[in-house]
């Protein structure tokens, strides 16, 4: 076990974590670190094996009254919901949602995720000297525009919104990221207060309203939590899955070429495009509730703060071979984009669909498609939960 101080490797970590995971991962599946997020003590998990264990231990708690009070950190949300609490709680909390975003739901987004799809490409097409910014111009307005449509949230300040995501999620400096959460959170129970009095036939409507045969619904504060997780996990992770993608295969343009060759291969190809470079660098938080030993490192209980590495669980060469190649023929099914055991992604089916027809349609219309800046000038957005470009010039043509 080693003691790496992330923090202070700076904008190169940002930018590339991969070599330094792969650095530790050789030297075992445990270390103590120091993380950019206001300088906070971790252990940090690599390694495919090791990750997917400790996503699945019930020793390490999502439940942030079980933190150590020696942690600096604060967490970013509002309200209860899935991704802070513990079994039976979260038994219920995932029931109740489960319950209205059902595969049904999904699917009649379909041609709505198509529609605006076609929409943000033809103002894409018609960008100034053929040149745009792909997170602006697709990659946020696309998701932003279905969860709100899903949620039925359309008059969602989406620049305020945006902002304060950004800051809550990623800032490093703990002050910023707890105004913006406080903002957020505000901004929020205003919504679910209107949504309230003027339900709809969406998925907040249902969730204010709605029970399961035994009576049980969310509660207020559940309700704030929930949207949070929603809007916030609704939107971040396919925003940086698309921007992501797309520069994977703007960077690889042997694989670029195969895919338009054949574009009946997107479905995988978006697999490989989460395996190789995925929106969650490492999940929300998880603490100890007793002492555990990790692939044969003791962790100490009383909270202490453990941090999954899914970014090198999804490039370990021990379950993917050549795992630092882009390879859209390669089986990338396994892969821990999405988390894996009780805390995976409800929302996955959603992602994965918006996913597919955002690279479909756009290799479809856009065959000039190219990268408009170098990739190591490209600004990435710190910490290490979210791992995606703050923007993404390209050059387009039909």
């Amino acid at each position: 076990m080693t003691h790496v101080d992330l923090a202070a490797l700076g904008e190169s970590f940002t930018r590339d974590p991969y070599p330094v995971y792969a650095r530790l991962r050789s030297q075992g599946p445990v270390h103590r670190i120091r993380m950019p997020e206001g300088n906070a003590e971790a252990w940090l998990v690599v390694g495919y094996e090791a990750g997917r264990a400790a996503l699945a231990d019930p020793r390490l708690s999502k439940d942030w009254s079980k933190a150590s009070p020696d942690l600096v950190l604060r967490p970013p949300s509002a309200g209860p919901h899935m991704l802070r609490v513990d079994p039976p709680h979260h038994t219920r909390l995932r029931k109740l949602v489960a319950r209205e975003f059902t595969p049904r739901r999904v699917a009649e987004l379909v041609p709505r995720v198509q529609k605006t799809t076609d929409e943000l490409i033809d103002a894409l097409l018609d960008a100034p000297d053929g040149r745009a910014d792909l997170v602006e111009a697709l990659s946020f307005p696309l998701p932003i525009s279905v969860i709100c449509d899903l949620l039925g949230v359309p008059d969602l300040d989406r620049t305020s919104f945006r902002g304060w995501s950004n800051e809550a999620l990623t800032a490093t400096d703990q002050a910023d990221r707890t105004a913006a959460a406080t903002a957020l959170a505000g901004y929020l129970a205003e919504l679910v207060d209107d949504k309230r009095h003027h339900p709809g036939d969406d998925l907040m409507s249902a969730l204010i309203h709605g029970s399961d045969e035994d009576g049980d619904g969310l509660g207020p504060g559940e309700l704030l939590g929930m949207a949070w997780l929603l809007l916030i996990a609704g939107h971040e992770t396919t925003v940086n899955l698309i921007s992501n993608g797309v520069l994977a295969l703007l960077t690889h343009p042997d694989q670029l070429a195969a895919l338009r060759a054949d574009l009946s291969r997107t479905e995988r190809a978006v697999e490989e495009m989460l395996r190789y470079d995925g929106p969650v660098e490492t999940p929300t938080y998880r603490f100890t509730t007793e002492p555990l030993t990790l692939a044969g490192t003791e962790i100490p209980g009383g909270g202490e703060l453990v941090l999954v590495a899914l970014a090198d669980a999804n490039r370990d060469p021990a379950r993917f071979p050549a795992p630092d190649r882009f390879d859209l023929t390669r089986d990338a099914r396994g892969h821990v984009a999405f988390g894996h055991g009780i805390h995976y992604c409800l929302g996955a089916p959603l992602a994965r669909l918006e996913a597919r027809i955002a690279v479909r349609t756009l290799l479809e219309r856009c065959g000039g498609l190219a990268l408009d800046i170098h990739p190591a000038a490209i600004t990435w957005r710190p910490g290490m939960l979210i791992r995606g470009p703050y923007s993404l010039p390209v050059r387009v043509g039909p």
